[in-house]
């Protein structure tokens, strides 16, 4: 059989303020174009279909169109929740998308055998596939209170809870003759990050082993890092990556979808199919004269000034460069005296401190430093008189 595995539209965002909705339904057209020259007999959408909690009716707009699409192109589509959707919110959609055909898993519910989804090909090729949406730390260990846990076992840790939960969800998974499948949205312990995940849910515990899928499993389709990437496991297991830079920390990724095909008696075959239907980002360094000489007008750019800070600098750069999203002092043109500000610290009054801060910013303006010692005065008084008041009740 085939599949077109994709993850991590983020559908709604903004970056730098700046919104993507055209540049997200030329992406998704360009999946659908694919979808209809591979003809896959299956779609995963491996999290993430959203940005936010709480998408905008034109993000769902897009969101709705594209797995409609996808499924009118001949495929069975299943999508599952991702750590920036709201999955009881995309459940709430099953509904429509059983109406529509497409199978949708937000959240991991009461019931885990709605988690395995079996199928067939119009070959007569059977599968079976493993969908585990996002889940946080806390309900990790209330999902796998459903497999009624010693004391013991629900104290250990979140890549327990995972590790259990693929088990439970893949026992069936010994049957002959059906082609064997797991789509996850986690990170794995090793992968390689894209630079614009959100930081909270890749550390912290939340990275699992690769050794928490199934050896019998032919090929896991994973979300979460927006790096295209193979990982070393115990079965077939790929991240097909964002199919667009969600932020500048990705601008060197190579954004695509991930084409696999797999049998119950051959290795499974990947390859990466290119989207390049957003708008390229990048990042320029360099003073107002030598960006002057800049000329990117197709891309959204990120600046690195090369120049000391001053009012009305930013404006200077957007004026030479009227796609630049982010305009920032050149961190080489700032002196790490990390330790020597430490030091020099040591005994100095506030007041001192301020001022030292506005002298590394070149900032003269009259009154700043008066304004700061009025104000110091004044909460100065307020903790002094706090202080009396508390000594006199004890």
């Amino acid at each position: 059989m085939r599949i077109l595995h994709t993850s991590d539209w983020h559908v709604g965002k903004v970056l730098k303020g700046r919104g993507r909705h055209e540049e997200h339904i030329r992406v998704l057209a360009q999946v659908v174009e694919i979808a209809r020259a591979e003809r896959p007999d299956l779609v995963i959408i491996a999290g993430d279909l959203y940005d936010t909690a709480a998408p905008t009716a034109d993000a769902t707009r897009v969101v709705t169109r594209a797995l409609t699409a996808l499924r009118q192109a001949g495929a069975q589509v299943v999508a599952i929740g991702g750590n920036h959707d709201n999955g009881p919110a995309l459940d709430a959609l099953r509904p429509w998308a059983e109406a529509a055909g497409i199978i949708l898993r937000g959240a991991v519910r009461d019931k885990a055998d709605e988690l395995l989804i079996k199928g067939e090909t119009a070959g007569g090729e059977k599968w079976q596939l493993v969908t585990l949406p996002f889940l946080s730390q806390r309900y990790a260990i209330r999902a796998a209170e459903m497999y009624e846990l010693t004391a013991a076992e629900a104290n250990q840790t979140y890549a327990d809870h995972i590790a259990r939960l693929i088990e439970r969800l893949s026992d069936q998974f010994d049957q002959p003759g059906v082609i064997n499948l797991v789509t996850a949205h986690l990170t794995i312990v090793g992968a390689s990050t894209g630079g614009g995940e959100r930081e909270a849910h890749t550390i912290m515990g939340y990275a699992v082993p690769a050794t928490v899928f199934p050896r019998n499993a032919h090929y896991v389709a994973l979300g979460h890092l927006h790096r295209a990437q193979s990982v070393i496991a115990p079965c077939p297991t790929r991240y097909s990556g964002s199919p667009l830079a969600v932020d500048f920390g990705e601008e060197e990724n190579v954004s695509s979808v991930a084409v696999v095909d797999v049998a119950t008696d051959k290795a499974a075959r990947v390859r990466d199919v290119p989207i390049g239907s957003a708008i390229a980002l990048r990042t320029v360094r360099g003073t107002l004269e030598q960006l002057a000489t800049v000329n990117l007008p197709d891309a959204w750019l990120r600046v690195l000034v090369r120049e000391k800070p001053r009012v009305g600098l930013r404006e200077d750069v957007q004026e030479l460069l009227p796609n630049a999203l982010e305009v920032r002092i050149d961190p080489e043109m700032m002196p790490n005296r990390a330790g020597e500000r430490m030091a020099q610290r040591a005994g100095r009054s506030p007041r001192e401190l301020f001022g030292d801060y506005l002298d590394s910013r070149d900032n003269a303006e009259d009154g700043v430093r008066e304004l700061f010692d009025e104000l110091y005065d004044e909460v100065s008084t307020v903790a002094s008189g706090s202080a009396e008041r508390s000594g006199a009740g004890s």
